[in-house]
């Protein structure tokens, strides 16, 4: 199979390609990403040198090279996308643009080249905010932030491709994913490394809304089982089945590194803050899926990498990181 992924150099993307060159001896991956603020070939150094790995410095934007990196391709994967919904609400526009029209440039040339299979990576954020139960694939979309609202649109028109077209894709929507590598803006690896360093830890609201969190391999595996046997045409959830509030996820971390509760501020909440997430996975689990890594389990494995890996994030908390983060919250303290 040649694979083209779209975004590989960011957090789930790279830990996508890591994955499928270790379990697939039969999978030539090509990696197409822009390399935005979350975007980093440190992610995949190594397995830049794995013969069946290769890189382009690119933007799905832009048609021409999206067409030269698709031909030939067997299947894409199209992690690219930003993502950060505090980010959407300071500027939307580089939201719309890439998760939007970059995902239409995509279907184009798959349609053109007539590929024979496309994985749009979407996120349980479109269906908005449950109080009870949960969404399943059929649930109707009703997205809160403009990053949500980015990726329902591109979910639609991923689905008018093929009713349109008869385009072969497939959709799946994961649950909150936490792991190595994430870019330290997003809950998880922004407090496991303020907590490190003594800094405090910015709570939303009252610390309340409720996620589920998905071990980013497990949700690996859900995307490489539906890219192999899902039916196109069809959306499969991929949820870790871990309901938690942020404020647990804060006093876990701070456990896991012995830290007090002294670190945590709480903070004014965001706009338009979904209070729960849940999706129903019974449809991916009929495939035969399950998630394998316990939250607690994987939370703890989470902290020893980043504890064990400074070289990989404090470099990355400088520069825009910075000035990203004293808007968001005020001066690191």
């Amino acid at each position: 199979m040649r694979l083209v992924v779209t975004g590989g150099a960011g957090f789930i993307g790279s830990n996508f390609v890591r994955y499928l060159l270790a379990r697939h001896d039969d999978v030539e991956i090509v990696n197409l990403d822009k390399l935005t603020y979350a975007g980093n070939l440190e992610n995949l150094r190594d397995v830049e040198d794995d013969p069946r790995y290769s890189f382009v410095h690119g933007d799905i934007c832009d048609a021409s090279v999206v067409a030269a990196t698709l031909r030939g391709a067997d299947a894409v994967v199209n992690f690219a996308a930003e993502t950060h919904v505090d980010r959407s609400i300071s500027g939307p526009q580089d939201f719309i643009s890439t998760d939007v029209l970059g995902t239409h440039t995509l279907l184009e040339a798959v349609r053109t080249l007539e590929i024979p299979r496309y994985l749009q990576i979407s996120t349980d954020e479109v269906y908005g905010s449950i109080e009870s139960g949960a969404f399943t694939e059929e649930s109707d979309l009703d997205p809160s932030s403009p990053y949500s609202a980015s990726k329902a649109g591109a979910d639609l028109l991923v689905l008018a491709y093929h009713r349109t077209f008869d385009t072969p894709v497939l959709i799946t929507r994961s649950s909150n994913n936490y792991g190595a590598r994430q870019y330290p803006e997003k809950i998880v690896p922004l407090f496991i490394t303020n907590a490190i360093d003594g800094l405090q830890l910015p709570v939303y609201g009252d610390g309340l809304n409720v996620r589920d969190w998905l071990y980013v391999d497990d949700n690996c595996a859900g995307i490489d089982l539906v890219l192999r046997e899902g039916v196109p045409g069809q959306v499969y959830n991929i949820g870790g089945g871990n309901e938690v509030r942020n404020l647990a996820i804060t006093h876990q971390i701070l456990e896991l590194l012995g830290k007090g509760t002294e670190l945590i501020r709480f903070v004014t909440d965001r706009p338009g803050h979904d209070r729960r997430y849940a999706i129903d996975c019974s449809k991916l689990k009929a495939l035969g899926w399950r998630p394998e890594v316990p939250f607690e389990a994987g939370l703890a494995r989470t902290v020893e990498w980043y504890t064990g890996h400074p070289e990989w994030w404090r470099p990355i908390k400088s520069g825009e990181w910075r000035s990203y983060y004293a808007q968001q919250y005020g001066e690191l303290a």
